[in-house]
């Protein structure tokens, strides 16, 4: 039960929020609870599209802490440009007159660095 109290903390459901039943977490509160099972049942890929849409500041934090610390391969769409800098390690583009696939940061790829 400890280790549990605790990841939840991490999550950011402090005290009693660890009690709450899923049909009354917001939003935000459901992509934490979801993140926290992802990375619990330690899958060997994680694919997120937008993640942190719908969330507050906090969450985001925490959300690009996680993404940070997690070890097995990752996909993820984002418009968020600090999680794009500090978690993507290859960047991937592909649209109608473009293609672009390589091991870089997101800064080097706008040509910021």
């Amino acid at each position: 039960m400890t280790f549990l109290r605790s990841w939840l903390g991490r999550m950011l459901f402090t005290g009693e929020e660890g009690a709450k039943k899923a049909c009354v977490l917001s939003g935000g509160e459901k992509v934490r609870c979801m993140m926290a099972r992802a990375m619990l049942t330690a899958g060997n890929v994680l694919i997120l599209d937008e993640p942190t849409n719908h969330l507050d500041l906090e969450s985001i934090t925490a959300l690009n802490k996680g993404m940070i610390n997690y070890k097995s391969p990752m996909l993820f769409t984002s418009q968020d440009h600090e999680i794009l800098q500090t978690v993507a390690n290859r960047i991937i583009v592909i649209n109608g007159t473009k293609e672009f696939d390589r091991e870089t940061t997101y800064n080097e790829y706008l040509g910021i660095d």
